[in-house]
Order: structure tokens, then C-alpha cells, then sequence
């Protein structure tokens, strides 16, 4: 099947447009101004809706690492060495931490800064945030005497 490419041409179609636009008739504007308006009004409906794709399901990974037949022994083992590594990371921690004041410390020292006032504020600070923490703590969860109790 062949199709002439003059009948597919925008260019007629405009031209044609274009004179009787410009040919002077009494009702032009108001019937171009109704030729609009539901082209105007649709837009404007569509333009306004808000869609929301479905989220995407989310994908789970099971750890596959740990052996489903490990006895509650050998799970209580591998919680302690986690607890002993956990509490080695934490120590070095807190002795990187130490150091640093250290250095802080010697660098105020020579700067003339008051280096007791200021490691008295810091401690002050420390200890409050301790507290805070401790405080959450124990909502999260009481001890153990207060919730024998209940």
C-alpha cells in the first residue's frame, strides 16, 4: 500500500487555518475561544492528578552464613567472643580518645589557653551525657528489680 506524501503534509492544513482565521467574520474569536476549551479544560484536570506508583516489594536476604543446626551452646560461645571483640573495640576507643585530650591538652598548654577549666567543662559534659544515655536506657529497659515487681 503507498501512501502520497502530500496527504500526510501539515502544511495545507495550516495554511488552510491560517486564511480562514484572518478572513473577517463576526463569530471567529468566540468560536476559536470554544474550539480551546476543552482541550484547555482537560489539560488542566490532567495537569492536577497526583498518581502514586505501587512501592516496589521489598526483597529479602536471609543470612545463610550461620548453620541451622548450631546447639544453643555454641550460640552463646560465638555471643561472648562478640562481646569480648565489642568490648576490646570499645577500650581502644576510649584510649584513642584519651590520647587526643592529651594532645588537645599540650596544644592549649601552649597556647595559654586554661587547660583545667576547660577539662573540667568537657568531664561536665561527659558525665551528663552519660547520664542522658543512662537515662534512656532505662526506659527502654528497667531494671530488673522494678520489673519483678509487676
Amino acid at each position: 500500500m503507498r501512501f502520497a506524501p502530500s496527504r500526510f503534509n501539515p502544511a495545507s492544513g495550516i495554511a488552510d487555518f491560517w486564511n480562514e482565521i484572518r478572513r473577517p467574520q463576526p463569530y471567529r474569536w468566540p468560536i476559536l475561544f470554544l474550539s480551546v476549551l476543552p482541550v484547555a479544560g482537560i489539560m488542566a484536570w490532567a495537569i492536577d492528578q497526583t498518581v502514586y506508583a505501587e512501592p516496589e516489594r521489598p526483597r529479602i536476604t536471609y543470612i545463610t552464613t550461620l548453620d541451622p543446626a548450631r546447639s544453643d551452646a555454641a550460640i552463646m560461645a560465638e555471643n561472648r567472643a562478640n562481646q569480648e571483640l565489642k568490648e576490646l573495640r570499645a577500650a581502644e576507643e576510649e584510649r584513642i580518645a584519651e590520647e587526643k585530650r592529651k594532645m588537645y591538652k599540650a596544644l592549649g598548654a601552649a597556647a595559654g589557653m586554661d587547660v583545667e577549666k576547660i577539662e573540667r567543662e568537657a568531664e561536665a559534659e561527659r558525665a551528663a551525657e552519660a547520664k542522658r544515655r543512662e537515662a534512656a536506657a532505662q526506659r527502654i529497659v528497667p531494671p530488673a528489680s522494678e520489673s519483678a515487681g509487676q
